[in-house]
């Protein structure tokens, strides 16, 4: 996710000179056409390519509070995938205890069971960011958008899978997890088997037992809804519109201007004015719907992504603390305006 306070021109720049070079080529070929061989009938009425740039205007925008809405949606889920951590936390150094239990378990044991149920935990965290960022056929993946995500592994450098894993689980919960096709499930699953278990020892009783387990069912449904916008895509008809009647507004937009200019009483060669004028609105059309067209898919390692590692760091050194640890990870830090 970007987060310096404003999107540097040069990256801007970077990502749209293609289309600005195709704006002015085009723009300057239009203009060409009847500057040199009076080709009048290139121009049309200004008021119709008005009303329709209006209309346009209103179509990105409504496409955008979608897109939009999509990203903020995630970021409250996220927001409550804090929350719901930080209080699984409390309540497994709080509740699992010996105050019930007929057999009472060593302060190792107990400790080492608060241990593994948070590890669960934070191992369930990062699988969870890993499979929202396994694209899907919608997302964006061209040679520009795959230069931005290999900018930002390097600023970021990632653990593989296996050992993000390995660093709080066991072989044999790996194993097991590894040959599951959706690890995440299965290893809220297994924290709720292991809640069962301690049930049956007395170290939770069943008050207890039940608020744990309604976070478990909290758990399912924030990753459920994850799930939801990374599998259901802003529906693509309504997103295509929007990129094709961009473009037939761009493409009819010099012929627009050439009647605006040839109204006028300025001499014959300020019609190249048509060039830089639709070349600007022309990119600024376009970067309304590019803006949109990015923000609809929060989970696919852009720029505009929610920073899914960085609040995972953070929720895993709260409950490391719970824990009592010392040695741990530093917080996420912007590197060149970037967080992930």
């Amino acid at each position: 996710m970007y987060v310096d306070r404003i999107f540097k021109p040069i990256n801007i720049i970077r990502f749209t000179l293609k289309q600005i070079v195709i704006f002015v080529t085009y723009a300057s070929f239009v203009t060409g056409l009847y500057y040199y061989f009076e080709l009048t009938w290139l121009k049309i009425p200004w008021v119709p390519l008005t009303l329709l740039g209006i209309g346009l205007a209103f179509y990105v925008g409504f496409k955008n509070n979608s897109a939009y809405d999509r990203t903020w949606e995630a970021r409250k889920i996220w927001g409550g995938i804090v929350n719901s951590s930080r209080s699984w936390g409390a309540m497994v150094t709080g509740f699992v205890t010996n105050n019930s239990a007929q057999e009472k378990a060593s302060e190792e044991d107990i400790k080492a069971t608060h241990k593994r149920l948070i590890y669960r935990h934070i191992t369930w965290l990062y699988r969870l960011k890993r499979q929202l960022r396994t694209l899907k056929s919608w997302e964006h993946n061209r040679k520009i958008n795959q230069h931005y995500r290999k900018y930002i592994e390097e600023l970021f450098p990632n653990e593989d899978a296996d050992k993000e894993l390995q660093n709080f689980l066991s072989d044999e919960e790996v194993k097991k997890i590894l040959s599951m096709k959706n690890g995440c499930t299965q290893l809220i699953h297994q924290q709720s088997e292991e809640l069962k278990v301690l049930r049956a020892k007395g170290l939770i009783d069943d008050f207890r037992h039940m608020e744990m387990q309604s976070l478990i069912t909290e758990f399912y449904t924030l990753q459920g809804k994850c799930e939801r916008i990374k599998n259901f895509p802003l529906p693509r008809l309504y997103a295509s519109l929007s990129i094709y009647f961009v473009y037939i507004f761009i493409f009819l937009l010099p012929m627009g201007l050439l009647s605006a200019y040839a109204d006028t009483h300025l001499p014959k060669y300020m019609v190249w004015g048509v060039v830089p004028f639709t070349a600007l609105i022309g990119w600024i059309f376009w970067m309304m719907e590019g803006a949109g067209d990015y923000t609809e898919n929060p989970f696919e390692a852009l720029a505009f992504d929610i920073p899914m590692t960085s609040l995972t760091r953070t929720i895993e050194i709260d409950l490391r603390e719970m824990l009592g640890e010392t040695n741990l990870p530093e917080p996420i830090s912007p590197k060149d305006g970037f967080v992930v």
